[in-house]
């Protein structure tokens, strides 16, 4: 049995979020939702959150839900705090907020552009909370394929553009 064998997989749905620490490799699958990767390098500790919209609007009294991009990074931020850690200290990435129509149905910052308003959404929370943007692959074409390993801190992407444009290069998956 190799090294990466010994991963245990998490696999996060639309809407979910996962803080932890040990051998675990998270995984999810995004279109023009948008995930946010924070790991701390000295605990080696870490999250994802999978966002599907930029926020849920007004409905009060609501528990905090991970289908909206501030309401997931709340929930990452109080995860930080109960392992008595700072959010300046975690490295973060961002991904995702693929337009999964070709040509875009709207342009990018109008009304009803999703992947244009969880991008915003990620960027504006990171610099909001006072996070360390370390990397991030967003916009373009298709869908995502996301695994972040815990321990090491690293994140491999692999895009599936299929009859979109060609924005990247089709080798595999990336480290970023």
């Amino acid at each position: 049995m190799g090294a990466r064998d010994a991963f245990e997989d998490v696999f996060l749905n639309p809407g979910d979020y996962f803080f932890s620490s040990g051998n675990l490799r998270l995984r999810t699958l995004l279109g023009s939702c948008v995930s946010l990767t924070v790991w701390h390098p000295g605990l080696k500790i870490g999250g994802m959150c999978h966002f599907l919209l930029p926020r849920r609007g007004t409905m009060p009294g609501k528990a905090k839900d991970g289908r909206y991009g501030d309401e997931a990074v709340e929930l990452l931020l109080q995860e930080m705090a109960l392992a008595y850690t700072h959010p300046g200290e975690y490295s973060v990435k961002l991904f995702g907020g693929g337009s999964m129509f070709y040509p875009p149905r709207f342009a990018t910052g109008q009304v009803g552009d999703i992947p244009g308003g969880n991008i915003a959404m990620g960027r504006a929370l990171v610099k909001r909370h006072g996070l360390r943007l370390e990397a991030e692959d967003l916009g373009g074409y298709g869908h995502r394929q996301v695994l972040f390993e815990l321990g090491s801190g690293d994140v491999w992407v692999r895009r599936n553009t299929a009859g979109f444009p060609q924005r990247h290069s089709e080798r595999g998956a990336d480290r970023v």
